[in-house]
């Protein structure tokens, strides 16, 4: 059974940084891409940070360039969201996920790409 569980959002003022973590159990990460997406209420879940396979290639929307890094520890199995210089339309719960294929040659955008979901992590950001 694969499982990934996210942590590390809470409340910070608008500025400040948050790093979330993603730690998956039931499969390896090594051979797939990994994704952060976040969700508004009331809004389609975005693609927020994705990478490739071993790293070698990053995607980020447009609204998060130069403020937040995604990295992969494939010896934890884990996942990072750097945040920095959050802005209050940061708010919203964030949710890593796994690719459905392995070694696909560019992190894909689109959540019909991803197979496996985590609970997510709120993230707010008070002004």
């Amino acid at each position: 059974q694969v499982q990934l569980v996210e942590s590390g959002g809470g409340l910070v003022q608008a500025g400040g940084s948050l790093r979330l973590s993603c730690s998956v159990s039931g499969r390896i990460i090594s051979t797939y891409a990994m994704g952060w997406f976040r969700q508004e209420a009331g809004k389609q879940r975005e693609v927020v940070a994705a990478v490739k396979w071993a790293g070698a290639s990053t995607i980020y929307a447009d609204s998060v360039k130069g403020r937040f890094t995604i990295s992969r520890d494939d010896a934890k199995n884990t996942v990072y969201l750097q945040m920095n210089s959050l802005r209050p339309e940061d708010t919203a719960v964030y949710y890593c996920a796994i690719d459905w294929l392995q070694y696909r040659s560019e992190p894909p955008r689109e959540v019909k790409d991803y197979k496996y979901w985590g609970q997510g992590t709120q993230v707010t950001v008070s002004s």
